[in-house]
């Protein structure tokens, strides 16, 4: 409530703020800041589940199902998803640089030129890569779950059919994995669609303003520059942009189901 009532208001202190209505919320969905950064987001969000699914998905099935090594294997997957997001974006700043980092040296050994702190490309490139490292573990766990749950008689079946691997996972696996699909996608998108932490450590949301996604342009507004009216107006218009996201993924998911 407190942020909605910034948001109508131009506040000038603690004791004086006077009503503007809708002002801000005009102004916000007319700003090209907004416009930009937006773009970016979706397609910082898009990129990271095109691979994290797939990826997650083929991790899954190459873990074992039983015994000593799936256990160990859990925890290996678990590693990345234990580490606070702060410390992933120290981690990547470092790794990633040409002169002592071993990924930014070895990407110029091979005489790709590489410099995230000075190329937009680099810059994105390495932001996803580095989101894809930390996050790729929560899909795999999903779809490991899930895969768990189908019942043995399921691949019995297949097996007196002969039914090859790939028709195995189209026509068992895949279809058992939906539900836990939806969950993930759904979990990354809202995460990815908020995050912060991990570009302003590695990045700073440059160079330029490359890697700057809503989250830090909502920042510069309302800590940066204290304009807590357009910054409240921004949120609440960030917020109304993930719920309705969500709702037309789940809604269309949804839809699908009803049609098969």
């Amino acid at each position: 409530m407190t942020v909605v009532n910034y948001s109508v208001q131009d506040i000038f202190d603690q004791n004086t703020a006077y009503f503007v209505g809708a002002e801000w919320y005009r102004e916000m969905l007319r700003s090209p800041r907004l416009l930009d950064s937006l773009i970016r987001q979706f397609g910082f969000s898009f990129s990271i589940l095109a691979i994290e699914v797939p990826l997650g998905i083929a991790i899954a099935l190459m873990m074992p199902s039983k015994g000593r090594m799936a256990a160990v294997w859990l925890i290996i997957v678990a590693i990345p998803l234990l580490i606070p997001w702060n410390v992933v974006g120290t981690i990547w700043q470092v790794f990633s640089r040409e002169d002592i980092g071993l990924f930014g040296w070895a990407v110029n050994a091979v005489g790709i030129e590489y410099n995230y702190a000075s190329s937009p490309f680099a810059a994105w490139f390495t932001v996803v890569l580095m989101d894809v490292w930390h996050w790729t573990s929560l899909i795999a766990l999903l779809c490991y779950s899930g895969l768990r749950a189908i019942p043995e008689a399921f691949y019995q079946a297949a097996r007196i059919d002969r039914a090859s691997s790939w028709a195995v996972f189209r026509h068992i696996q895949l279809p058992r994995l939906k539900s836990v699909l939806v969950i993930g996608v759904l979990l990354r998108f809202m995460d990815s669609f908020m995050i912060y932490t991990e570009p302003f450590v590695l990045t700073g949301g440059g160079p330029g303003n490359s890697t700057t996604f809503l989250s830090q342009e909502l920042t510069k507004m309302a800590v940066g520059q204290f304009d807590l009216g357009p910054a409240a107006a921004f949120s609440l218009i960030y917020y109304l942009i993930v719920l309705l996201v969500c709702y037309v993924f789940f809604t269309a998911i949804s839809q699908l189901d009803k049609v098969k």
